[in-house]
């Protein structure tokens, strides 16, 4: 995985922040520390397969485009989910409705709200 994304848009609630560094936070790569590299943002997100093994979500030709990506089978597609970290009352929840779209090559990302779909903002995070 690469070590900068930069949003061609930026997240709900964080902008004018487009850029941050990406960390990985274990060694087989699936969560990593997104921290804004012009202020002090900080958001977790994960590789969402092993968590949710049914979470495949599709993306429409204008993100794909957006991102020089060429199609759902492009290897330099990586998709991430933002992680809320869980609190002494509540456990962690990852928001599958607006999934990040990254292309691993330019460093390039979307935010994407999957539209017409049912998965929730708040998912606990559980092992599959």
């Amino acid at each position: 995985m690469i070590s900068s994304i930069h949003f061609l848009e930026s997240l709900p609630g964080l902008s004018p922040a487009t850029d941050f560094d990406l960390t990985s936070l274990d060694d087989a790569g699936l969560l990593f520390s997104l921290r804004g590299a012009q202020d002090s943002t900080r958001l977790f997100a994960i590789q969402p397969g092993p968590y949710f093994s049914e979470y495949e979500p599709t993306f429409g030709s204008e993100v794909l485009s957006a991102l020089s990506l060429d199609g759902a089978d492009d290897d330099r597609r990586a998709v991430l989910v933002i992680v809320t970290p869980s609190q002494p009352d509540t456990p962690a929840t990852a928001n599958l409705l607006a999934p990040l779209v990254v292309n691993t090559e330019t460093g390039d990302a979307l935010q994407v709200i999957l539209e017409g779909a049912s998965w929730p903002v708040r998912a606990p995070l559980v092992a599959a």
